[in-house]
């Protein structure tokens, strides 16, 4: 529901009622259907059924981490115009605090340690079983994930902290810094996570979006019921999908970066060329 009324929101300001806004421009067609496009892929990820499925199985949260953290946040910082984001970043409490966790160097660090911070098993296991930690923490993620990604992704010019190749060395360094958490995952030796290997740690993990009475009455006996595979099974598939999910997330920023700045450097080349007396005569 809350979806629905922020996608209502979003279209009386861009379109609707966008007179009413001193420097508006019309919403882009383009900038509309990636904000539906968002807001589905949120609703699904921690509306639908991949939430539940994220409390019974490991590798569904890791699904459901890759979405919320590495393909949402890009596409609705292109979906925002430009005018809503300028008119936001100048609110005096919120422009310093953005313009210094936007630093390319801080971003990348901050948004990857939090990443890694999370997947601690001792921290993870007590956001888990607490609503109000595992809430907070998502949308504190979430935040720096935004942050991370500013610097790759915003369309503001005065905002443009790096460039070309630069851009290019910020999206290996989100990958590399990624690696040792999903590595971790990956060659453990044993489950890491009570929250998916103890019964009783997994029942009140799994209380946070089934009803207590629920199940009580369901009489489980732990995260094996749901899963065919092994508890080290699902764990490694779970770094494995993380993985895979940001090596296509990044490769995919990483083509358009790099044909957008040949693209410009050949531009400026045609440009020099064209004003050159030599070239002229």
């Amino acid at each position: 529901m809350s979806l629905i009324v922020i996608t209502i929101l979003f279209f009386l300001v861009t379109h609707f009622k966008r007179d009413l806004f001193k420097g508006s421009e019309p919403l882009k067609r383009s900038e509309g259907v990636l904000f539906i496009t968002a807001m589905i892929t949120l609703y699904l990820t921690k509306g639908g059924p991949l939430d539940l499925m994220g409390h019974l199985m490991f590798y569904a949260h890791m699904i459901q981490m890759a979405v919320l953290y590495l393909v949402i946040p890009p596409i609705l910082i292109v979906a925002i115009p430009n005018w809503i984001w300028r008119k936001v970043l100048n609110l005096t409490f919120i422009k310093p605090i953005f313009t210094f966790f936007t630093k390319p160097l801080i971003a990348i660090i901050l948004f990857n340690g939090l990443f890694s911070f999370y997947h601690i098993p001792l921290i993870f296991d007590a956001i888990k079983m607490n609503m109000w930690s595992h809430a907070g923490y998502t949308v504190f993620l979430f935040i720096f994930a935004i942050f991370m990604w500013w610097p790759l992704m915003n369309r503001l010019p005065e905002y443009q902290s790096i460039g070309g190749l630069m851009k290019v060395g910020y999206i290996f360094g989100n990958g590399i810094l990624l690696t040792p958490a999903c590595g971790l995952i990956i060659f453990a030796d044993n489950p890491m996570y009570a929250t998916y290997s103890d019964p009783s740690a997994w029942m009140q993990a799994l209380s946070l979006c089934v009803p207590g009475a629920t199940l009580a009455s369901l009489n489980l006996s732990g995260p094996e019921v749901f899963n065919s595979m092994s508890l080290l099974e699902d764990q490694r598939l779970g770094g494995v999908i993380m993985k895979i999910i940001q090596e296509i997330v990044y490769g995919v920023v990483l083509a358009q970066t790099f044909f957008s700045w040949y693209r410009k450097e050949q531009e400026e080349s045609d440009t020099a060329d064209l004003m050159n007396p030599r070239f002229v005569e």
